[in-house]
């Protein structure tokens, strides 16, 4: 059984998407972050920096925190979703990597500056407009000759990609311009895990 500890995010997104893929069995507890439940300590063994999503093996008496960790432990413990083929996994966890360090982070700082702070800092709004942007262009180029990130098969990594542009989709930062970004978002769309995969944390907000 899988103890997921998470709430409705990109980066929880990804890993209840994965777990629905996978279809092992998997309890959800939803981290009500507003009341910081993250910070408390029994959380903190779980996840020292207080983040979500965080999963706890109890087959294994593994835990796992960071949304790349977690979708590489996954993959790995159930063979699904990252091939073991060298070429082909490479590729799956080069962009499952540029998902964690550069996707991630650029859409997070643009939510910030644009929708939370207060003081609208113009400058630190552009500038992660254009990083975003950028991201989204590099994206686009390689999936204009690849079906999936990893290529001809969907993966982790598409997982990771799709977590945060479902976020951008739902609060209008628009990417359909790049047409191959935007097929392969509606094609993802269309699965019904990934559908259900979103759907749960929400659903657990009130819990």
């Amino acid at each position: 059984m899988i103890e997921l500890y998470t709430t409705a995010s990109p980066n929880g997104f990804k890993i209840t998407i994965m777990l629905e893929e996978i279809q092992i069995p998997y309890n959800l507890n939803h981290i009500k972050i507003s009341n910081g439940d993250n910070k408390t300590k029994d959380f903190l063994k779980l996840s020292p920096h207080g983040r979500i999503p965080v999963i706890k093996d109890t087959e294994t008496e593994i835990t796992v925190f960071e949304s790349a960790a977690i979708l590489q432990y996954l993959a790995e413990k159930t063979s699904k979703l990252l091939s073991k083929d060298l070429k082909t996994r490479t590729q799956t966890l080069q962009w499952l990597m540029f998902n964690s360090a550069t996707l991630a982070p650029l859409l997070g700082q643009r939510v910030n500056y644009e929708l939370f702070e207060d003081e609208k800092i113009q400058a630190a709004i552009h500038r992660y407009q254009k990083l975003s942007n950028e991201a989204f262009t590099t994206m686009d180029k390689h999936l204009a000759t690849h079906d999936y990130f990893a290529g001809k098969d969907y993966s982790i990594a598409d997982i990771s990609a799709y977590g945060w542009m479902h976020i951008c989709e739902v609060i209008d930062f628009k990417f359909n311009q790049h047409p191959h970004l935007w097929r392969w978002y509606q094609q993802i769309s269309k699965r019904k895990a990934v559908t259900k995969g979103i759907s749960l944390p929400n659903k657990a907000t009130g819990a």
